[in-house]
């Protein structure tokens, strides 16, 4: 059992050990900070025998896999690219509550059968303790296909996810959470290549003007803007604010609203209740 004053050391030697026990895996890698955590231990402790493969989908902003592609290189890991196609499930564009449930499965999938090609013993994941609390129906996908979640089988929690990543010097460790472009839809809207485009080169836009972290919920013709908090009086600064708006437009969008609560993650699953699956 793993107790609540465990050291983090502790904690690391716990994740070093599982990856061993491991003993040779493809790590589901996006370019986040939990993920990269598993990757580049992986990579320590398992050498070639740790790959990492992104999935590379319409729903993943551009930046993300540029940003996947550098780090990977840099923590010395081989790294693949495989192709997902969730776009082409009926079952996702339609946008249900549980979407992530197609889009995991559709990744789980490809990677089970690289795994098998690649004579790799398991699929891991970044899934970590804390990851527990928000809605996540593709974790059901994780256990169909046997994926292990090393970060969450040594007991770290989000916080110590990133002090361990700085530890290690990634230079991610403070990264905003990832989220794809999908989740920018309210459930039920459908999504398609063009409204994603469309989300992309807005949030393109913001991040120019020197925001942290922004999500455009897409609704119809209205961009509705989630930034920090306290980085709400940026997006109103002369100039700054016109400059927004007409990217917006330009991306497609007739209105353009700032959300005062700020950025929260998960929001569009504010109100959710069970689990539909």
């Amino acid at each position: 059992m793993i107790r609540a004053e465990e050291s983090l050391d502790a904690k690391e030697q716990r994740l070093r050990a599982i990856l061993r026990e491991i003993g040779s895996c493809l790590v589901a890698f996006s370019g986040g900070v939990d993920s990269a955590l598993v990757l580049k231990v992986a990579v320590e402790e398992l050498g070639e025998r740790a790959i990492g493969v992104t999935g590379k989908s319409e729903s993943l902003a551009p930046r993300e896999l540029q940003g996947a592609l550098e780090l990977a290189a840099l923590v010395d890991a081989q790294h693949q690219l495989v192709e997902t196609h969730e776009l082409a499930d009926e079952r996702y564009r339609s946008n249900p509550v549980n979407r992530c449930y197609f889009c995991k499965s559709e990744l789980f999938t490809r990677l089970e059968a690289l795994r098998e090609a690649r004579g790799a013993q398991a699929i891991c994941d970044g899934y970590n303790l804390d990851d527990g609390g928000d809605w996540r129906p593709g974790r059901k996908a994780a256990g169909e296909h046997g994926v292990r979640s090393p970060l969450a089988e040594a007991g770290l929690r989000k916080g110590e996810v990133r002090a361990l990543a700085r530890k290690l010097g990634l230079p991610v460790w403070d990264k905003p959470a990832l989220a794809c472009l999908s989740s920018r839809v309210p459930y039920g809207s459908e999504i398609s290549l063009a409204v994603l485009r469309q989300i992309d080169q807005a949030e393109v836009a913001v991040l120019a003007e020197g925001i942290s972290q922004v999500r455009v919920r897409h609704h119809g013709e209205v961009a509705r803007i989630e930034v920090p908090a306290g980085e709400l009086s940026r997006l109103l600064e002369p100039g700054v604010r016109e400059r927004v708006i007409a990217a917006c437009k330009r991306a497609g969008y007739r209105f353009v609203a700032l959300d005062l609560a700020g950025y929260r993650s998960g929001s569009m699953n504010e109100g959710l209740r069970g689990d539909p699956a």
